[in-house]
């Protein structure tokens, strides 16, 4: 996990501080550590503004094919987001890919209030939780209400695509290769996801406007305040899609309060088997990515193992007429 942490010296935080805030004095950095991958920390002012400062890895040590420019996506899609209000995510106040002042790409943005759902959701009522889960539903639908132009990942500009099945097949076809690169066990043959996948390409022949997805919405990544929504953070993985393969139709976290708070408590057959995929490819990644982070333990590749292993046998054992 600590592969792709790019920290640095006080003395490099002072001068980014700097740069993005000319004028302003700054105070102390505190890392954060809940994020997994870019390095974060809160910076003080002695006029007493703090915002969030995040910098990317250096290069692509520990990164996988679909985690293209990730810190530029992040960055258009804060853009994106903030300049609709469709939701509250952070406003981008600076933005340096010059790497003149250390070896990563790095932005200042404004601090949300609250905290994360994920540190306090544990202290709450059921009653409560179904609030916040109906409000995550309703931030979702806001967002997958953004329309884009083709489908693709926001940080990978020379990779669009027209149609929703080429860019699934891609990302699916991504993750396999860096599986086999790796020599990750991922239970299933590639070459026999791949063949069930074609198989399947009408059921995504369906969806021909690309929407917004956050897809990493978890808990770690939603702020609350006052037991509400209060905004949403780490748009990294952002891309032109389908509102289900966000992370909270996968079906680890899908529930019925999100469901109702997101306008659509039913699916299709169709539908359904598109989520069956996008829940392939989530489980696929997580197997995969501690052997690109360099995990201490296996915990997060044998519970994503149990996972494709159930979804998998949903492709292969359910038939499809549509």
């Amino acid at each position: 996990m600590e592969i792709t942490k790019n920290r640095q010296s006080e003395e490099v935080l002072r001068k980014m501080a700097l740069r993005a805030f000319p004028g302003k004095q700054m105070e102390g950095a505190v890392e954060l550590t809940e994020g997994m991958c870019n390095t974060a920390y809160l910076v003080s002012f002695t006029d007493k503004s703090r915002y969030i400062l995040k910098i990317a890895a250096a290069g692509n040590r520990g990164r996988m094919s679909n985690e293209a420019n990730l810190m530029e996506a992040e960055v258009r899609a804060m853009q994106i987001v903030h300049k609709t209000g469709a939701v509250k995510a952070a406003k981008v106040l600076y933005y340096d890919t010059s790497n003149e002042i250390c070896d990563g790409h790095y932005f200042f943005m404004e601090k949300l209030e609250g905290q994360s759902c994920s540190s306090v959701m544990d202290s709450f009522s059921d009653e409560e939780k179904a609030v916040i889960h109906f409000e995550i539903g309703q931030a979702e639908r806001e967002i997958t209400s953004i329309l884009g132009v083709h489908f693709g990942l926001l940080g990978d500009d020379s990779h669009y695509f027209q149609d929703l099945f080429s860019f699934v097949y891609q990302l699916i076809s991504n993750v396999l290769s860096d599986a086999k690169r790796k020599q990750v066990d991922i239970v299933v043959s590639a070459e026999k996801i791949l063949e069930m996948l074609k198989r399947d390409r009408a059921v995504f022949g369906q969806v021909t406007q690309p929407v917004l997805v956050h897809w990493d919405m978890w808990e770690g990544n939603i702020f609350v305040k006052e037991k509400h929504v209060s905004g949403i953070i780490d748009w990294e993985r952002a891309m032109w899609g389908e509102a289900l393969m966000d992370d909270r139709f996968r079906r680890h976290t899908r529930n019925a309060d999100f469901l109702k708070g997101f306008g659509k408590e039913t699916f299709t057959e169709a539908e359904m088997r598109r989520i069956y995929w996008y829940d392939i490819l989530l489980y696929l990644t997580m197997m995969t990515e501690g052997a690109y982070r360099e995990y201490e333990d296996d915990g997060v590749y044998q519970w994503a193992k149990r996972m494709l292993e159930i979804s998998w046998k949903e492709i292969v054992g359910r038939g499809l007429s549509i």
